[in-house]
């Protein structure tokens, strides 16, 4: 709803105004000058000062853009563009009032009125605008006490009172329509407390939270800290938790178009927020040079890693970016997306292709003559792979098998596959499978002495089949939330985090390593379900209840990040692990494995096919099923479990 001015000051009416105000200015500056009305000379003056530095200004103003400024809205910028306006006006049309005043005698032009019209140009310019912003804001402040006063305002304490928490009061001040008034700033900075922004008060820090919404009767808390690490998030939630208040969080600025904040962006804090570490970052610069002008394919490229991959790499400026997907919808939709902030110098490929079938895997090489691939398409889902084995085998071992033979055919300089920490000691046909693709990836890299390389993921949040979607869906669906079991952890990475590790991979990778992402303590599954819970403004055991189904087929307590006898060190990235020796690891015999792996697949055989899974991979073996046992709320793990080795290596 836009407000109603009690004037339309529109900017064709400041054109009016200041073709009449600024030849009255003038004539105030000889009044001023001479201490009467100017005569004679002195009016002849005025008339010259008048009619050369008018349309000077008017022009000046129009090619400066002071007339499609939104003067309600006005800020310091637009001051300093009208005063340099004014300036410039001045300095090009004085001048020209000089000559033509000496050039006749009957002309009086005292050297101190253009000083005395300067400041009144500025007065008589200046004025009528701010009056405009003044009468809106103060439209503005009359319907935001109006709505105060009949209870349509949401009382707000921003917490952050620093350019983002700012912006957000400033927002909630001009647009009472968004039914939000700011009531109070919270600050960890000290040296904040007791100042006025935007006319709200600096009250406290975090953890003055629950006094200050009883005091001020607030219905939202505002996180407004984009940068700020999970912990300290986790904190603030916590506080605001005990007191009943809604929270929000404002957006990081890499989910925010062109860095421009807007209170409608504000979203409910989600568990991405809430990773008990910082976001790891890589090197962006490095990954860009690689990538540049080189032909590169992102197999699954219609899956959530694989979309990411894509929209990243399109950044890095490839020649020709390839799409490679079994799915045709998901292959579209991304492919549409690209289309449509791609720069036209890249080339965007669409290819629907099943890796499983060699033939045709032949063929898109030779068409598209990839130069870098990252192999993401792959069957991840565990208790499903339990039940058709033969999926798992086809697509994640011969598929992955029939990329690399294409790649090495080819001359492909860099190849990228997406494991799983399932792959470590698997007690999954999934886990198994990505395992003997790893071991696929280092002797493909034995073989071509290119950088072929495997990177090791935890549990992505937000991708398709997360438990953190499915946690959504129940929550939304009134419960009840079901965890296998109460001790079971999980490592855990964002998206934007996978598709980095996968990136930085390739940059770091001489071939037969690899690669796993530092992702802190695992987290109990357990606690994500309560978080989740908490975070939706619920709580356990009275608005949704967690109810624990025990463990399904293929599924362990703990993931682990690296096979026994793999030797792991950090890179230069200090949040990447590499496993240099993982080469070593390869059966000899792999190949005759893999092709009796292929002919058991094609006879449906799954004796056979587990057996020779067992082979390639003496740990793989189905999990017993554990007794359950009810936690108490927050409960640590009895023991050290095998990723605390991993972690001590910091």
């Amino acid at each position: 709803m836009k407000l109603a001015l009690p004037y339309h000051f529109r900017n064709r009416y400041f054109f009016l105004l200041d073709a009449v105000l600024l030849p009255l200015a003038a004539y105030l500056s000889f009044w001023v000058r001479l201490d009467a009305a100017p005569t004679g000379a002195a009016l002849a003056g005025w008339g010259v000062l008048a009619l050369i530095t008018t349309p000077v200004h008017l022009i000046i103003f129009q090619r400066l853009g002071i007339y499609s400024r939104y003067w309600r809205h006005a800020s310091i910028d637009e001051l300093l563009l009208l005063i340099a306006s004014i300036s410039l006006a001045i300095i090009i049309s004085i001048p020209v009032v000089f000559i033509v005043a000496n050039l006749t005698p009957l002309v009086l032009l005292p050297r101190s009125v253009p000083v005395i019209f300067f400041l009144l140009g500025l007065t008589v310019t200046i004025g009528p605008r701010l009056l405009s912003r003044w009468r809106w804001h103060r439209e503005v402040l009359l319907r935001k006490r109006r709505g105060e006063l009949n209870g349509k305002m949401q009382r707000v304490l921003i917490m952050g009172a620093g350019s983002a928490g700012t912006m957000i009061a400033r927002e909630m001040r001009d647009n009472p329509q968004l039914g939000m008034v700011a009531v109070g700033f919270l600050d960890d900075d000290p040296l904040k407390h007791g100042m006025h922004i935007y006319g709200v008060p600096v009250l406290g820090n975090r953890y003055d939270i629950p006094r200050l919404v009883r005091e001020h009767r607030a219905h939202y808390v505002i996180i407004a800290m984009p940068s700020a690490a999970g912990k300290d998030i986790r904190s603030i939630v916590e506080l605001c938790d005990c007191t009943g208040v809604k929270t929000k969080i404002m957006p990081g600025l890499y989910e925010m178009l062109d860095g421009k904040v807007s209170v409608n962006q504000l979203r409910n804090v989600q568990i991405e927020d809430l990773l008990r570490r910082p976001p790891v970052q890589t090197d962006i610069a490095a990954v860009h040079d690689l990538l540049a002008g080189k032909r590169v394919m992102v197999t699954g490229g219609g899956g959530s890693i694989g979309s990411e991959l894509c929209r990243q790499i399109l950044r890095a400026g490839p020649a020709e970016l390839i799409i490679l997907g079994h799915g045709e919808n998901s292959v579209f939709s991304i492919e549409q997306e690209l289309r449509r902030t791609a720069p036209t110098s890249i080339r965007i490929s669409a290819v629907i292709a099943d890796i499983r079938f060699a033939e045709r895997v032949m063929h898109v090489f030779e068409q598209y003559q990839p130069e870098i691939i990252f192999h993401a398409a792959a069957h991840k889902h565990v208790p499903l792979m339990e039940l058709h084995p033969v999926e798992a085998v086809t697509n994640n071992i011969i598929g992955t098998r029939n990329l690399l033979s294409a790649a090495i055919q080819f001359g492909v300089s860099h190849f990228v596959m997406i494991s799983s920490d399932k792959a470590v000691n698997p007690t999954s046909v999934m886990g198994a499978t990505k395992r003997v693709a790893e071991m696929l990836v280092h002797e493909a890299a034995r073989q071509s002495g290119q950088s072929f390389v495997a990177v090791r993921f935890g549990n992505v949040l937000g991708s398709r089949g997360s438990v953190v979607l499915t946690f959504k869906q129940q929550i939304a669906n009134g419960g009840p939330v079901t965890v296998t079991h109460p001790e079971m952890r999980r490592f855990f990475m964002t998206i934007p985090e996978a598709v980095q590790l996968t990136l930085q991979a390739a940059v770091i990778g001489k071939g037969g390593e690899v690669f796993v992402l530092d992702m802190g303590e695992p987290i109990r599954i357990v606690d994500l379900a309560r978080d989740m819970i908490e975070l939706s403004g619920l709580q356990v055991g009275r608005d949704i209840d967690i109810v624990f189904t025990g463990l399904r087929p293929g599924e362990k307590l703990y993931e682990e990040l690296f096979v026994e006898g793999e030797t792991y060190e950090r890179t230069t990235h200090s949040k990447i692990f590499i496993a240099r020796n993982a080469a070593q690891l390869v059966p000899r015999a792999i190949a005759d494995q893999i092709r009796i792996l292929e002919l058991a697949s094609l006879n449906n055989d799954t004796p056979l096919l587990l057996q020779t899974l067992h082979r390639l991979v003496p740990t793989f073996r189905q999990p017993s099923t554990t007794p359950m046992i009810e936690p108490k709320p927050r409960e640590k793990a009895v023991g050290e479990p095998l990723w605390k080795r991993y972690l001590a290596s910091d």
